[in-house]
């Protein structure tokens, strides 16, 4: 899968490319939220050649300049902008030193691209030899890279499973629980090939805890905290099953008034463990994060109940 964006005065593509549990780019359901105030990269820098550089910005200007609908200010841009890299401070795109470096473009995360964040890469393109260091906190490495992979993971669908199933009753524990096979840890590797870089970076994120909020005060949950762990063999809370009428469950909820006409809305937030290793990094951990569903309970006002 290939993300693209466009630029206001070029439209190379990013060639960051994605395998593993990819969630796509249009489809953000089951995607990873960073717990706390860290987010994926929004922008980044990636080195193209001088003769890509010099055809987009080719295409790129005449699209504009050659437009008698577009705005003034638009075709004075695209001019400014070509001039600059083709008969101003760089001659002919720097084509006469093509095997000697690469220019370095921004890039942005089309989905975010308004935000503040994406807006730290604005400096233009800019001319880098082979072998010397891009002097840009922003240039893409394998941290960015491993970002950018935990922002396309797509996780499973949290469906609790329960008992009593769909309907309960006013004070009678609901047991709760997810099957070991469904919540497993899932991976993204993002990788670059361009220009004599040759990086990439796998983030994986690992299942840890549950977190059940009922949808009403109305109700206990089980734990109190209401945040199950994740069982030795993967899953989470225990099945029921006949003959532990009498016992706690170890994850679940226990509603304490009538839904009424209506039901309540359980929610049910999975807490991912997050972590990445690239080339030539050992990687390390990146922010928690989660990812929830919720799901209708009807309760019915019966005060006892034997089963």
């Amino acid at each position: 899968m290939r993300q693209e964006n466009k630029q206001e005065n070029q439209s190379l593509s990013s060639r960051i490319t994605f395998k593993g549990a990819i969630a796509g780019s249009s489809d953000k359901s089951g995607s990873l939220a960073p717990v706390g105030d860290w987010t994926p990269p929004a922008c980044w820098y990636e080195p193209y050649s001088a003769d890509q550089f010099a055809k987009d910005t080719e295409r790129g200007y005449h699209m504009v300049a050659d437009d008698p609908k577009q705005p003034l200010y638009a075709r004075k841009s695209v001019h400014d902008f070509r001039n600059t890299y083709k008969d101003g401070k760089y001659k002919n795109y720097n084509r006469d030193k093509a095997d000697e470096g690469s220019w370095w473009v921004a890039q942005r995360d089309p989905d975010r691209w308004m935000e503040d964040a994406a807006q730290k890469c604005d400096r233009e393109p800019f001319w880098v030899e082979n072998g010397e260091p891009v002097d840009d906190p922003n240039a893409v490495d394998p941290e960015i890279l491993a970002g950018l992979a935990y922002n396309r993971i797509k996780l499973p669908d949290t469906h609790v499973t329960l008992a009593p199933e769909d309907k309960t009753k006013v004070n009678l524990p609901t047991w709760a629980w997810l099957d070991k096979a469904t919540f497993k840890k899932v991976s993204v590797t993002a990788v670059l090939n361009a220009q004599g870089i040759n990086i990439e970076a796998t983030t994986t994120a690992r299942p840890v805890a549950l977190k059940l909020e009922p949808g009403t005060a109305d109700a206990e949950t089980f734990p109190a905290s209401g945040e199950c762990g994740f069982n030795e063999d993967g899953s989470i809370g225990e099945a029921w099953a006949r003959g532990k009428s009498d016992r706690t469950p170890p994850c679940g909820i226990k509603y304490l008034r009538s839904s009424g006409n209506g039901s309540y809305d359980l929610k049910a937030t999975i807490t991912w463990e997050v972590t990445w290793e690239g080339t030539g990094v050992p990687g390390g951990r990146l922010p928690d994060g989660s990812f929830g569903t919720t799901q209708n309970v009807t309760v019915e006002e019966v005060q006892s109940i034997n089963r």
